[in-house]
């Protein structure tokens, strides 16, 4: 049964398989230039240059004090993810920032991040105990770090929203930052998103270009998986 209501009016015009195999090869034309075009941008961010973190950044574990190498748990490359759990934060502690809950619903199985010398990890102010405590509700497995003060997110561009820093270490162990990330950049990487995209429907968000009569609304309509009705 459907849950949105539209009239027939407002849906795609029928055509034969003819005319839609017609429309469907001219839009792959620009998918395939996208998809060009997002390889070019990748092939751009390899190219980026690093900056060295100086400062000993330090966090707490499920075994302790650790500093921002050891979160690279023996690879290259590490990712972070700022995740906003924290005392101001709607429903604390029982509940983490829904945007970031929403983004962690999409992390994938990290052993195909790990197997490419890659570890991803999330950092919030908020203490192991509650930590567990979320990831157990949630239905979580990603390794998660308690921030130690707030230089990290001050130095990182984190501090007042979320975002995904990327770092490498040299063969002496030297950590630097090699990329940032935040806002509708990280959408690649929820791809909720982008399986709504390719439904006539869309995202139903009010800035979508979108034909009359279809629905429309917050583009904040995501939230915490356990929420919905």
């Amino acid at each position: 049964m459907s849950t949105t209501s539209i009239p027939d009016s407002a849906l795609p015009p029928v055509v034969s398989a003819a005319e839609w195999a017609t429309a469907y090869e001219a839009m792959l034309v620009k998918e395939k230039e996208l998809t060009h075009a997002r390889d070019a941008l990748a092939a751009e961010r390899r190219r980026m240059p690093m900056t060295p973190v100086e400062s000993d950044h330090r966090f707490i574990g499920p075994d302790g004090e650790v500093g921002l190498l050891d979160l690279f748990a023996g690879r290259r490359q590490l990712i972070v993810y700022r995740f906003f759990y924290q005392p101001d934060v709607d429903g604390w502690p029982d509940k983490g920032c829904e945007g970031c809950s929403f983004f962690t619903d999409h992390v994938p199985h990290l052993a195909h991040v790990n197997v490419r010398d890659t570890t991803f990890v999330l950092v919030s102010p908020a203490d192991q105990e509650k930590i567990t405590a979320l990831k157990q509700r949630m239905g979580w497995d990603v390794p998660w770090y308690t921030l130690l003060g707030d230089a990290f997110s001050k130095d990182f561009g984190v501090d007042e929203h979320f975002g995904l820093n990327v770092f490498i270490h040299d063969n002496s162990g030297r950590v630097f930052r090699t990329y940032f990330v935040n806002g509708r950049g990280a959408e690649p990487f929820t791809p909720t998103r982008s399986l709504l995209d390719i439904t006539p429907l869309g995202r139903q968000e009010e800035w979508e270009d979108t034909p009359a009569g279809r629905p429309q609304g917050t583009p904040y309509w995501w939230g915490r998986h356990d929420e919905y009705d």
